[in-house]
C-alpha cells in the first residue's frame, strides 16, 4: 500500500519584524508631530503672558535695555501704584465698567442665547429653519462689521455716549444661539419634556424646571465665551463712547498707549495695566472650569 503526503496550505504568517518597526515609528512620529504642535500652541498663547509679566517688573530704561524675559529692577509694586493713581484711579473705574459690561453680556446675554436656541431645538413654529438660517449668517459675519450701522441705529435713538450703547448690543449673540441649540438637542431628552408637559407643565416652566438646569454647562460655556467676548471688545466701545469714564479698560489702556509716544513713561503702566487687566479673566476660567469638564463628560455616561 502506498501512501502519498497530501500538502496542506501555509498560513500566513504574523507580520514581520520589520513591519512592526514601521508601525512603532509611524505611531512615534505622529505622536511627536502632535505634541510637537502642541506645544507650539501653548507657548504661542503663554509667551505674551510671560512677557507680560517679566516687563512688568521693570522701569522704562530696564524695559528697552535688558532681556525680554528677563527681571529688571524690583519696580513692579512702583508700576502697580502708578497705574492705580493715574488720573485719580480712573484704572479702577475702567476695570469697573468691563467687569459690568462683561457680567451683564455674560448673564443675561447667556440666558437669551439660551433661551432662543432652546426654542430652535424643541419648538415647532412657521419659519423656523429660515429664522436659523439667519442666525448662522450672523455668526460670519464679523463684529467690526456691525460697529458702525449700530452706531448710526444707536444716534437715532439718541442712547450714544451711555452705557445702553454698549448693553443693548452685548444681549446678541449668533455664535452662542447656535452653541444653545447643540447642547439642548444633546442633553434635553424630549421625553423629559413630554412628562413634564403631561403633569401639567407650561413651555416656560419646563424651561427653567428643566431644561436649563440640563443645559447648565451650555449655559456656562456660553456666558464665558460671552464674558471673554465683551471684555475684549474693543471697537463697539471707541465708537460709541467719548466720556472716560464710561471706557472699558480695553478702550482705557489704548489712551495710555497713545501718551507713551511722547511720554515714554507710560509705557511700563501700558503693560502692568495690561497685565491687571487679564487677571479677572484667568479667575473666570479658574473658577467656572469644573462645569466646561461636566458638560465635557455628560455625554460618556448616557
Amino acid at each position: 500500500m502506498s501512501t502519498s503526503t497530501i500538502s496542506r496550505p501555509v498560513t500566513e504568517q504574523a507580520p514581520s519584524q520589520g513591519r512592526r518597526r514601521h508601525a512603532r515609528n509611524g505611531g512615534f512620529a505622529s505622536t511627536f508631530t502632535v505634541n510637537a504642535l502642541l506645544i507650539l500652541g501653548c507657548a504661542y498663547m503663554v509667551l505674551p503672558v510671560v512677557w507680560l509679566f517679566f516687563a512688568s517688573t521693570k522701569n522704562t530704561a530696564d524695559l528697552y535695555g535688558t532681556a525680554a524675559y528677563a527681571f529688571g529692577e524690583p519696580a513692579f509694586f512702583e508700576n502697580v501704584t502708578a497705574v492705580l493713581n493715574q488720573d485719580g484711579g480712573m484704572f479702577l473705574r475702567w476695570m469697573a465698567n468691563s467687569m459690568f459690561y462683561a457680567a451683564f453680556g455674560a448673564i443675561l446675554g447667556g440666558l437669551i442665547s439660551v433661551m432662543a436656541g432652546y426654542a430652535f431645538d424643541k419648538f415647532h413654529f412657521r419659519g423656523k429653519d429660515s429664522f436659523f438660517g439667519i442666525v448662522l449668517v450672523g455668526v460670519l459675519i464679523p463684529n467690526t462689521a456691525t460697529v458702525l450701522p449700530m452706531y448710526l441705529l444707536a444716534s437715532v435713538f439718541g442712547i450714544t455716549n451711555t452705557i445702553w450703547a454698549i448693553l443693548i448690543p452685548v444681549l446678541c449673540n449668533p455664535f452662542g444661539v447656535y452653541l444653545a441649540r447643540v447642547y439642548s438637542a444633546a442633553y434635553v431628552p424630549a421625553e423629559t419634556l413630554e412628562a413634564a408637559r403631561v403633569d401639567g407643565a407650561g413651555p416656560i416652566r419646563s424651561f427653567f424646571s428643566l431644561g436649563l438646569p440640563m443645559m447648565m454647562p451650555g449655559y456656562i460655556t456660553i456666558a464665558l465665551f460671552q464674558f471673554v467676548g465683551v471684555w475684549n471688545n474693543f471697537m463697539l466701545p471707541l465708537v460709541m463712547l467719548q466720556d472716560q469714564k464710561l471706557l472699558p479698560v480695553s478702550v482705557g489702556i489704548s489712551i495710555w498707549q497713545g501718551y507713551s509716544i511722547p511720554q515714554p513713561e507710560f509705557t511700563p503702566m501700558v503693560i502692568t495695566g495690561s497685565l491687571l487687566s487679564i487677571i479677572p479673566l484667568l479667575l473666570a476660567f479658574i473658577m467656572l472650569q469644573r462645569f466646561w469638564k461636566s458638560g465635557l463628560t455628560a455625554g460618556s455616561v448616557k
